[in-house]
């Protein structure tokens, strides 16, 4: 049993299942920055043909957290995958969408062990550690996530002591759920089409 970093909630140990991995495993060899491990990523693929009206307001490369996406951001959204996820505004509209099918907590666990590997602090390190492992891993919590139990056995041998990556396979896992059967229907759904008519008619206006 370990303290809670949130709550004072004592919540149970899930039972470990598989066999550990074997040491030396080998990591995915990721090309450039797609985190599904592949060569080639079928989702960078342009999905869009034809050329897009840009904007004649364009905004400065180094935009602040509170700008509106442009229509070429929104455009370049249905290209990769990557593209939402490394784009602030992205990620939000991407929030929603996963919202409306109550699998918010895939971005939720993907966002903070990115916060916990940017950690160096030992203590933080930990108590972040833990609260991760409670609201995203824990058989016990509204929000945990799809993990193999290989991974998850991963997960509670590091918990013994907790680093700021000990959640990176797990984190990979969940970004390839998200990649590979979210985003298709993100590109489909009104979340992503009301914003992408609505940039097209804004520029239509200027």
């Amino acid at each position: 049993m370990f303290l809670s970093g949130v709550d004072m909630r004592k919540r149970q140990q899930p039972h470990i299942e598989g066999r550990p991995q074997a040491p030396g495993h080998p990591r995915p060899n990721n090309c450039c920055m797609c985190w599904c491990g592949c060569c080639k990523c079928l989702w960078n693929e342009d999905l869009m043909e034809g050329s897009e009206r840009t904007c004649t307001k364009m905004d400065s490369i180094e935009a602040t957290e509170e700008q509106q996406p442009t229509l070429d951001e929104v455009v370049a959204w249905a290209r990769s995958f990557e593209l939402v996820m490394r784009s602030s505004e992205g990620r939000e509209i991407f929030r929603e969408f996963l919202r409306s099918e109550y699998s918010e907590e895939n971005l939720l666990f993907w966002l903070a062990c990115e916060e916990l590997k940017k950690e160096t602090d030992p203590t933080a390190i930990d108590e972040k550690a833990r609260i991760i492992y409670e609201d995203y891993v824990s058989i016990l919590s509204p929000k945990e996530v799809s993990l193999d139990s290989r991974v998850r056995e991963g997960i509670n041998l590091s918990l013994a002591e907790p680093n700021n990556v000990m959640y990176e396979e797990a984190q990979l896992q969940i970004y390839t759920l998200m990649h590979r059967d979210s985003y298709p229907r993100f590109l489909n759904s009104s979340v992503y089409r009301d914003l992408l008519d609505s940039k097209r008619s804004s520029c239509l206006d200027t």
